[in-house]
């Protein structure tokens, strides 16, 4: 039955952030230089009229969402393309539901759709833009859309998944694993969050594969902005814990040596955890069991630091089924550039990965639905970033305080950079500051997101579309 709190989009606009790293970041075979972030603004209407406005925001990342040998330049324009032509579609969408109605069924019909007449149109000829991207696009839009529905109702976002307010449970979308007893009939997603999420996690750094760990490799010409370059001064500065180690995945040996290194510096500094990415790029798991193995024979401490192990293997779960059972015997396994959907992460179990890392720039709506299926079937989660600035910081650590993760969340945008969110830390300083080793999400406010975007003060560029 339909409710009155139902919403339908009335109007958006989209905006363009540019952003320059102040150090490079590898991602596979690339490195970042520069990010643009999608800034969207959507107008919402219920049932009665009400209106309100909600916010969201997703770095383009061009190299991680579509990883190719095309130039930056045209995958980075034709991600922006579609963003332009995504404003269109989700206000023209006409239909009315909550956020994680709206939000599936657009992506489950409309955007796929997108997806299709982009590329044999624009991109007619040349390579496709993949699904991952197309996500990424949308994302903003999604999350904009959650937080638009709290401002209306006047009330957390987060405390708006619940039957009192949705008109479908969880069985209509996702699907248990055969003979497990478990039903998600008359389930919501907040039947699978945190009731009362925490208000300081801990944080985690990632160590980039260009990063400097010591002295004898500076060169002279690192940024002097007051900021540290070296690993050992971001552990001591920020009271880092836990540090995410960037590998290559296909040089062993580099991979060994640098898994070493990060491990001693980390031991000597009092950090906790290490976590191993690498980097999607291993075909095989013995790549990987090797390391892991020689690593437990040679140094059984920092073995025993290794939290887990993030997605050695390539994105395209369904082309690429490897059975995994091997490597998660060693330690935990999480998907996350193979997690597009609960559907993804249903095989991925099958196969031997053990957890799953959300990103809510593959929409709110799709990281709940990943986290409930998840939770429901045993598997650990963590929330990853996409070196998330400015407002897309804030639904980013949201999730991973209220969904519960193996170990608080990865974020990196103030390593790489910390200006560009200047005017949201004035209002949010815990959010874009580490502080012994944890981001304070306490300065949020209670409606929506909590960005409080009328106290920060954003000077936006010329609106790229809106409708």
């Amino acid at each position: 039955m339909a409710k009155s709190t139902d919403i339908r989009v009335v109007s958006a606009t989209l905006y363009f952030l540019p952003v320059k790293t102040r150090l490079p970041l590898k991602f596979g075979t690339e490195t970042t230089t520069q990010v643009t972030c999608a800034r969207v603004c959507v107008k919402v209407a219920d049932r009665r009229d009400r209106t309100a406005e909600g916010w969201g925001e997703t770095p383009l990342s061009v190299q991680w969402v579509w990883p190719a040998a095309v130039s930056y330049e045209e995958r980075h324009e034709a991600l922006k393309h579609f963003c332009i032509g995504l404003t269109h579609l989700w206000v023209n969408s006409r239909e009315m539901g909550h956020p994680m109605e709206l939000g599936h069924d657009f992506h489950d019909g409309s955007l796929k759709r997108a997806l299709k007449r982009f590329n044999t149109t624009q991109r007619a000829g040349k390579e496709p833009m993949p699904w991952l991207a197309a996500l990424v696009c949308s994302s903003a839009f999604d999350i904009a859309l959650h937080d638009a529905f709290g401002q209306l109702l006047r009330r957390p976002t987060y405390s708006t998944y619940t039957a009192e307010f949705m008109n479908r449970d969880l069985a209509s979308y996702l699907q248990p694993v055969k003979r497990s007893g478990i039903s998600f009939a008359g389930k919501f997603p907040a039947d699978f969050l945190i009731e009362h999420p925490p208000t300081k996690i801990a944080a985690w750094h990632l160590v980039g594969g260009v990063d400097l760990l010591d002295k004898s490799e500076l060169t002279g010409n690192e940024p002097k902005d007051g900021y540290p370059v070296l690993l050992k001064d971001w552990i001591r500065k920020d009271g880092l814990k836990c540090l995410k180690v960037k590998l290559r995945g296909n040089d062993p040996a580099w991979d060994f040596n640098r898994l070493t290194q990060v491990g001693k510096i980390a031991a000597e500094n009092g950090v906790l955890w290490l976590s191993a990415d690498f980097n999607c790029t291993v075909s095989d798991p013995h790549y990987v069991n090797t390391i892991l193995d020689r690593f437990r024979e040679d140094y059984p401490a920092l073995y025993g630091m290794i939290l887990y192990v993030e997605q050695p293997f390539p994105y395209e779960l369904e082309e690429h089924p490897i059975d995994v059972h091997s490597v998660s015997a060693r330690k935990p396994l999480f998907l996350d550039e193979s997690a597009h959907s609960w559907q993804l992460i249903r095989l991925g179990r099958e196969l031997g990965w053990t957890g799953v890392a959300l990103k809510t720039c593959k929409t709110q709506t799709g990281a709940l639905l990943s986290a409930c299926w998840a939770k429901a079937h045993g598997m650990t989660l963590m929330v990853q970033d996409l070196t998330n600035p400015m407002l897309a910081q804030i639904p980013h650590v949201l999730l991973a305080a209220h969904v519960g993760t193996i170990m608080g969340v990865e974020t990196n945008a103030m390593q790489f950079y910390p200006e560009a969110s200047s005017a949201e830390a004035k209002v949010h300083p815990g959010l874009y500051k580490r502080l012994n080793g944890t981001v304070d999400l306490s300065s949020l406010g209670r409606v929506g997101f909590g960005y409080q975007v009328k106290q920060i003060d954003r000077e936006l560029p010329i609106a790229a579309a809106t409708e």
